[in-house]
């Protein structure tokens, strides 16, 4: 496999839905969290470019950029990550992987099963720790900032990392299961 045929098959992580449903809908879903979470990185830079030029040039800073961009950060990554682990973009030692990918194309499908099903551990946990603190945002109206200056609600933030978390628990999910069949594959 050249080079460019494997990222090209690696860019293609959203299969046909005749190929493989599940991964056609969850490949559809991670594509538009990646979208959302790609525009509010745009908006992100917007609003600070504004309360920068405010800050300076007009002495009319924004009231709770700060408070915003905190937020928008945690919930930017839990957007996009479902969307990396389907990629194989998440965070890895590439280098060793190529290496071993010449030697033993089979090993590196058993370590990226291993890899994904650590994810699967790690958003799992995630998930069971971040619902409680969704539910009680939810149930209490819970904000942050400063009341009578700027508050914003918690919940939809928390929202997001829960749903980040468990669309990225199937795509770990997924990613263990398709390397597992590729593993099988070179028997």
């Amino acid at each position: 496999m050249t080079d460019e045929t494997r990222t090209e098959a690696d860019d293609a992580y959203v299969p046909a839905f005749s190929e493989a449903p599940f991964g056609a809908m969850l490949g559809g879903t991670a594509a538009i969290m990646s979208s959302v979470g790609t525009l509010s990185i745009g908006a992100l830079m917007i609003l600070i470019v504004a309360d920068v030029l405010g800050r300076n040039f007009f002495n009319a800073p924004i009231t709770g950029v700060a408070e915003i961009a905190a937020r928008t950060v945690v919930a930017i990554v839990f957007l996009q990550v479902a969307a990396a682990i389907l990629q194989k973009r998440l965070t890895r030692a590439d280098f060793l992987v190529r290496r071993l990918e010449s030697v033993s194309p089979k090993g590196v499908c058993l370590i990226e099963a291993l890899f994904s099903l650590c994810g699967v551990i790690v958003f799992g946990l995630i998930l069971w720790a971040s619902w409680p603190k969704f539910a009680s945002a939810w149930a209490t109206s819970e904000f942050f900032g400063v009341q009578g200056v700027f508050t914003i609600p918690t919940w939809p933030f928390r929202g997001i990392t829960v749903l980040g978390s468990a669309v990225a628990v199937l795509a770990a999910f997924y990613r263990a299961h398709t390397e597992i069949r590729m593993f099988r594959s070179f028997s």
